[in-house]
């Protein structure tokens, strides 16, 4: 091989690596610096996703129970996940079914929109509370979302039963019964299907 042709195979080789290492840096930074997806395949979740789990604490106080509450009055939560209860008073939805007690409660984020209303009364038995929730149960005609048997201890002790709203699909109904007493949550459904899924009685 004459020098000119080395020379010239040499300078060719040059050419080859520079542009080579050219095209690895920007690859490089095509995928880890510009757009970041190589970073956020690795495992942990985006900022987006993060921000998308729904909190678990309530950010508003619960509103004191009134002077001389009654038992039943006393044993519902002050907050379920995020929703605080902000109102409870004596109601009468229900009378025609002769409960011994009834209040209507309010949970809420403190986005009004996104409240959940909260009958509950209580039978002196369970046939009774059966027997409105039946009534109720029999009324329901939106969508199903859930339902079964309602187990303290392993025991079943009522049933319960979650539809979407037929006038509006963005809300739903969530009404159970846990032995003597009924409860009924409604408001929008996204609400609704959390809190009567976390709800201590």
């Amino acid at each position: 091989m004459s020098k000119s042709e080395s020379s010239s195979s040499h300078g060719r080789l040059i050419a080859v690596v520079v542009v080579a290492a050219l095209v690895i840096i920007l690859a490089l930074l095509s995928a880890f610096i510009w757009p970041g997806w190589a970073l956020n395949k690795a495992g942990s979740p985006s900022a987006n996703q993060k921000s998308t789990e729904a909190p678990t604490t309530p950010s508003i106080k619960a509103k004191p129970l009134p002077d001389g509450a009654s038992e039943l009055l006393k044993a519902m939560p002050d907050s379920v996940l995020n929703f605080a209860r902000t109102e409870a008073a004596p109601s009468a939805s229900w009378t025609g079914s002769s409960p011994i007690e009834e209040y209507t409660l309010t949970y809420s984020t403190g986005n009004e929109a996104q409240d959940v209303r909260v009958i509950v009364a209580q039978w002196s038995g369970a046939d009774g509370a059966k027997g409105q929730y039946d009534a109720l149960a029999a009324a329901m005609t939106g969508q199903e979302l859930g339902a079964g048997s309602v187990k303290v201890s392993g025991n079943a002790t009522g049933s319960y039963s979650v539809k979407t709203d037929p006038a509006n699909a963005k809300n739903a109904v969530a009404l159970w019964q846990n032995d003597t007493v009924v409860f009924q949550a409604t408001g929008a459904k996204d609400s609704v299907e959390r809190l009567y899924q976390k709800f201590p009685l």
